[in-house]
């Protein structure tokens, strides 16, 4: 009988040990796509006319004319990358438990800058992009 309670305190005592849990939550672009380097290398290039930037990368968030009035488009995203866990722990005993609560929050901050400039016919005829993660 007394190795019975000893095991059902143990089973209450092991219950009550630390649960942990992880969660990630991204900020996307407009469209719900990630915009990244990748997609700019992948889909656009010179020759190309506007429409078919605008079907790869969405809307500009700059519309402007370089020193020779061409028209030149600009797209400014940012991103957060937001990272916590919990831990929760505690330890059950016959009449309550005693517990406690922990965690971490970690964030990354992305940016990407694309310039594409467009000739009279309005199609591509240069562009470029910068990436920084921080």
């Amino acid at each position: 009988m007394r190795k019975g309670v000893i095991f059902v305190l143990a089973i209450l005592f092991l219950a009550g040990c630390s649960t942990a849990s992880s969660h990630r939550q991204q900020v996307m672009d407009d469209k719900g796509d990630r915009l990244t380097v990748g997609k700019v290398q992948r889909e656009i290039r010179i020759g190309m006319p506007s429409a078919q930037v605008i079907e790869a990368l969405g809307s500009p968030n700059i519309v402007s004319t370089d020193e020779n009035r061409l028209e030149v488009w600009v797209y400014d995203k940012f991103a957060t990358d937001v990272s916590y866990s919990n831990n929760e722990g505690g330890v059950w005993l016959i009449l309550g438990s005693v517990g406690g609560n922990s965690g971490a929050t970690s964030s990354t901050q992305r940016t990407l800058t694309i310039v594409v400039k467009f000739d009279a016919d309005k199609k591509v005829r240069d562009f470029a992009y910068h990436s920084s993660s921080f």
